[in-house]
């Protein structure tokens, strides 16, 4: 077929740093292709280097249809203002209806073209089929849902549109928002958590991650913090929605206007609010800044010192500081947890300390689950260090017992008589509210069970809707108590969701259900796996299909970046993090024993015989 006109339309992707001239390198639209052919990729960038800047141009006269394809797609990923450039590659009425803010979906690479259908006299124009395999999709509310991958095949169509130089292909109708391969996607936007507070706890925020451009956007002009503040003004997700509030008064938007946030010599921003904001009291404030703080947290190279929230008559409303706004996040929340925890060779609770830079010699913890009265399997530490529940050896009861001080070995709180170890119960786990949750995996009486404060007689949580015939394999809550990572086995395949945890009634008794799962790691053919590693991160052990096992941290939405995947590791059976990301990551492996990750450096073994590492949670 001769050269590939794409490689020639992707050098429009130039450096930020150095802007090239356009002989030879601005092309996309411009060299000769064909009409028809075999499926082809409209390549993308290589990787996701947000210094590369795509930068589109109009298509040339007399271009050919599939010209016309592969410049609108091409212009697609550029960050021309309203996405002008793509705009003349569309019918005049076409452009005025299309909305690139609409959505977008991810596919896995740049989108393919297929055979161009030319049409009779009742459709008459070109139709060129846009190809490829869909990974995700990006809402309105800039919300990324992974899916599992599926062929994604959609139509182009286009016309002669008849203009003052004569008659122009132009397309007439095309798919709805954005259509962009994973490493355009990766190079033009970043994963940015807004936070609300979990509803009826006034000091639990709650992480709620979406994907904002890098630079600024092209339909609203903003840069990224602005997009990210007026993300965070919209609302939260309609996934989160249910289960957050934010003290933001309905309505509140920033001053009209407002394009950019600056920040002044001291790293304080000033946040220009509407007059829906204006007479809101001072605790309602000082909680609407800590929002802001939580929220720009990890956007900027510079650390949020301050933000100062203005009503629309410029007037100050309240000035909140970073470390007042940490008066809204309980210690739990933030991750400080002390010691990691693992079910050592005698089958004991022992601890390491989570500071020691030279760890050599565990010690086992106090009371019944660190003095040999207790024989387990399975463990989970409460986020308070002072509780933890263990499983027994044979995995049929569930046992509390305090790590403060020497006590008797209770009763245990839940019993399973499945017939084997792998049908009896999950490892425990705690969330931020102090609630312990574990799942018997009896096929004859499959729960997942809630006890209210670690104590009393277990609650059956509902999910809604139901689990189609999985089973859970395992149970991890998250520190805010508002979402829940479960491992779903059906059909031989395990899975990883993550649900909604939602509370109704009253609030020293509520009925607690778990409601709409969805995917987390759909591209992965079986998990093995979990841990919550931060606000709104995974660790996830488990394959691709056709894979070999790896560890990578993901996003709850089930995005991924390049560099997730871990140093490799044989055999991983248990995974555990802290959601301090300064606390190295721990994990299980059957031919390494109990090993440990620090930032920056190669796996190394804690302990050699040993299993279930856990932090607090």
């Amino acid at each position: 077929m001769g050269a590939d006109p794409r490689r020639d339309s992707r050098r429009g992707a130039l450096k930020a740093s150095a802007l090239l001239g356009c002989s030879g390198v601005l092309l996309a639209g411009c060299a000769s292709m064909p009409d028809s052919g075999d499926i082809h990729a409209v390549k993308a960038s290589q990787r996701a280097d947000s210094q590369v800047r795509v930068y589109a141009v109009p298509p040339r006269k007399g271009a050919s249809p599939i010209e016309v394809v592969t410049g609108f797609l091409e212009a697609m990923t550029s960050d021309d203002t309203d996405f002008a450039i793509a705009r003349t590659y569309l019918m005049p009425e076409t452009s005025k209806k299309w909305r690139p803010d609409a959505g977008t979906t991810v596919l896995s690479a740049a989108p393919g073209y297929g055979q161009a259908i030319t049409g009779g006299r009742e459709n008459p124009g070109v139709d060129y089929p846009l190809l490829g395999t869909q990974i995700a999709t990006v809402d309105p509310q800039h919300a990324y849902q992974a899916v599992t991958p599926t062929p994604y095949s959609r139509t182009i169509h286009l016309s002669l549109q008849t203009g003052p130089e004569g008659k122009e292909w132009r397309i007439d109708s095309l798919p709805p928002g954005l259509v962009l391969g994973a490493s355009d996607f990766r190079r033009n936007y970043i994963s940015v958590n807004k936070y609300y507070f979990a509803s009826g706890q006034a000091s639990t925020p709650v992480a709620d991650p979406v994907y904002i451009r890098q630079r600024l956007d092209p339909v609203t002009r903003m840069d990224p913090v602005t997009q990210s503040v007026k993300a965070l003004l919209d609302g939260p997700t309609n996934w989160l929605k249910p289960v957050v509030e934010s003290p933001f008064p309905t309505g509140t938007t920033l001053k009209k206007g407002t394009k950019s946030l600056a920040f002044d010599d001291r790293n304080a921003l000033k946040v220009p609010l509407n007059e829906k904001a204006s007479n809101v009291g001072r605790l309602q404030c000082s909680r609407m800044a800590a929002q802001i703080l939580f929220t720009l947290k990890d956007l900027t190279s510079t650390r949020v010192e301050q933000v100062e929230l203005q009503r629309a008559d410029g007037s100050q409303l309240c000035v909140v500081n970073s470390s007042q706004a940490e008066g809204y996040a309980r210690d739990h929340v933030s991750g400080q947890s002390t010691y990691q925890y693992f079910v050592d060779s005698k089958n004991q609770l022992a601890l390491l300390s989570g500071a020691a830079k030279d760890i050599s010699e565990p010690e086992n913890v106090l009371g019944p689950f660190g003095n040999g009265r207790l024989q387990m399997s399975l463990v989970g530490v409460a986020r308070d260090e002072r509780t933890a529940a263990a499983v027994s050896k044979d995995y049929s009861s569930l046992y509390v017992s305090s790590l403060m001080a020497d006590s008797e070995l209770g009763q245990p709180l839940v019993r399973s008589h499945g017939d084997s170890p792998a049908n009896r119960l999950s490892a425990p786990s705690w969330d931020g509210r102090n609630d312990l949750w574990v799942a018997d995996r009896d096929p004859r009486h499959p729960a997942l069970m809630r006890l209210a404060r670690g104590a009393g007689t277990p609650q059956n949580v509902k999910i809604i809707p139901g689990l189609d015939g999985a089973r859970i394999e395992a149970v991890r809550v998250s520190a805010d108590g508002v979402r829940i990572a479960l491992l779903l086995t059906k059909d031989g395949r395990t899975t990883l969701k993550i649900g909604r945890v939602e509370r109704h009634g009253p609030t020293a008794n509520p009925v607690v259900s778990v409601a709409e799962l969805r995917p987390a790691a759909p591209q992965m053919e079986t998990v093995t796996a979990v841990s919550w590693a931060g606000p709104s991160r995974l660790v996830v052990v488990g394959k691709e299909s056709g894979g070999v096992q790896q560890v990578r941290y993901m996003q709850t939405d089930g995005s991924s970046s390049d560099t997730s995947v871990l140093p490799g590791l044989n055999r991983v059976k248990a995974v555990a993090a802290s959601d301090d990301e300064s606390r190295p990551l721990v994990a299980y492996s059957e031919d390494d024993g109990i090993v440990k990750l620090p930032p920056g450096a190669n796996w190394q073994t804690l302990v050699k015989k040993g299993s279930s590492p856990v932090y607090p949670g």
